[in-house]
């Protein structure tokens, strides 16, 4: 294993005398891989039909967080927590605008790879890292293809859905494989690891799948015969114990509802296209690990595997993210790296907020210090550390959930709240915050949640709008 102390030393030792930090060759690269929409439905984390044997098998190299949670259960804030190490509360970016750059309070920000350059990295990315796949000159120097959410490509399948979002369709594409967006991207990395880079990288790599539309080519739909889908298990009375406020926050008029996806027949079909989806998405990053072991660096690169946030299929009678619960806040996570322990599981739980210190602690740079986040690089040497901090989970201002081993607790803006105890309630289908006994619990939860909640940021142009009067 390389020595961080030593690394650290020499890195201080340039930084000190005014010059620009400057890495050595035996600094650790860095692969990012990052998928949009991914729920825990991942073999690694015990889902029985999942098919995603490239990413189990990098579970088995590395450590799997089996209870790693977003900071908000949608792409630009949950993407901007990760890539600034910031929560939603600190930089007031609580929805999917404005991106952070227009924002005077965020402007800024130096970025996780923007961090690394800063050190010496060469940065590198493709695909969706920021939402709506915008390019940060500050963050990449070289950047490969961003794609859209939809290739010119893609043909629309189904006419009877009831939403004018063509985003919600969902079935099998015809076109070849290698123009899916997700494997140009692919074919992207492998070209750069396949490249001779004359100083450490940082390569971040955005997948597009499972997002919706859920549309994947026909070999994965092949793997998921239409009969044998299962569905999510839910529960016709799921939300009556729910606070008005949840119902409101929760409230989503774009996807097709539950009840159209069961009467029109529609469900299962929708349920396979994700699966599918999610097994076309799992082959690209097979081909990019491929590549890694094949390549030069194969020994001397930190992987670290995450998605966005969850998607509800069903679970609590809705669609989409946009939730305080389980489905939209538990993601896969994995971290892999040069001498580290393998095939190793940790339940303590986690944030996508530790990925920037973490990496920063892996690749022995000196501290981030204006980063919220905290390394887990502790629960990397020892999985069963002592962890008492819960998961923190934020949407739109002041909502806020804390999950830790046990519990899952909700508290809302109006103060209205939700607490489920996993031991006994993984589908999280009683919310037993009123029940006698369970005050001492909702306080010791409610007393990590975030104390500054700043006012939603608003871009350059919103603020000129307003001083016009407009």
């Amino acid at each position: 294993m390389y020595s961080r102390c030593l690394v650290l030393t020499i890195v201080l030792a340039i930084a000190s005398v005014g010059q620009t930090p400057a890495v050595s060759a035996d600094h650790p690269n860095v692969l990012l891989i990052a998928i949009d929409d991914l729920n825990d439905w991942v073999g690694c984390l015990g889902h029985m039909q999942a098919k995603t044997p490239s990413i189990d098998q990098l579970a088995t190299r590395g450590t799997l967080f089996t209870n790693a949670h977003c900071q908000a259960p949608i792409c630009n804030p949950s993407r901007t927590s990760v890539m600034t190490g910031l929560r939603p509360s600190t930089t007031g970016i609580y929805v999917n605008s404005p991106w952070f750059r227009r924002t005077a309070r965020n402007k800024d920000r130096v970025t996780l790879s923007q961090y690394f350059g800063q050190q010496g990295y060469k940065t590198l990315t493709a695909g969706k890292i920021y939402h709506g796949s915008r390019q940060d000159p500050r963050s990449f120097e070289i950047v490969g293809p961003i794609p859209g959410q939809m290739s010119k490509l893609d043909k629309r399948l189904r006419t009877d859905l009831p939403t004018k979002s063509r985003l919600w369709d969902f079935g099998a594409q015809q076109y070849p494989e290698e123009k899916f967006n997700d494997h140009l991207v692919a074919s992207w990395a492998v070209e750069q690891l396949e490249t001779k880079h004359d100083k450490p990288f940082f390569m971040a790599v955005g997948f597009y799948r499972p997002h919706v539309p859920f549309y994947a080519p026909q070999r994965f739909f092949d793997r998921f015969p239409l009969a044998n889908v299962q569905l999510p298990t839910t529960k016709d009375d799921d939300r009556d114990d729910l606070p008005a406020a949840a119902l409101k926050l929760t409230f989503n008029p774009l996807p097709p509802s539950q009840e159209w996806f069961e009467e029109s027949g529609s469900w299962r079909a929708a349920v396979q296209a994700y699966y599918s989806s999610v097994s076309f998405t799992d082959t690209q990053v097979g081909r990019v690990i491929e590549a890694l072991d094949k390549s030069e660096y194969a020994k001397n690169t930190v992987i670290v595997l995450w998605s966005d946030h969850g998607f509800h299929l069903g679970e609590k009678q809705r669609w989409a993210k946009q939730s305080l619960w389980e489905r939209s806040t538990h993601v896969p996570l994995i971290v892999s790296y040069p001498g580290g322990n393998r095939n190793q599981r940790c339940s303590r739980p986690v944030e996508l907020l530790s990925i920037y210190p973490t990496l920063v602690s892996l690749a022995g740079l000196p501290p981030a210090d204006f980063v919220d986040g905290r390394s887990i690089l502790p629960l990397l040497e020892e999985p069963t550390t002592q962890w008492p901090y819960p998961a923190i989970t934020t949407y739109r201002q002041n909502n806020h959930t804390a999950r830790s081993e046990r519990y899952r607790y909700i508290r809302y803006a109006d103060g209205s709240e939700e607490l489920y105890d996993h031991s006994v309630d993984s589908d999280e289908w009683n919310n037993i915050a009123a029940d006698a006994g369970s005050a001492t619990i909702k306080k010791e939860h409610a007393k990590w949640l975030p104390k500054v909640n700043v006012l939603e940021a608003k871009s350059q142009q919103q603020r000129a709008k307003r001083k016009r009067g407009n």
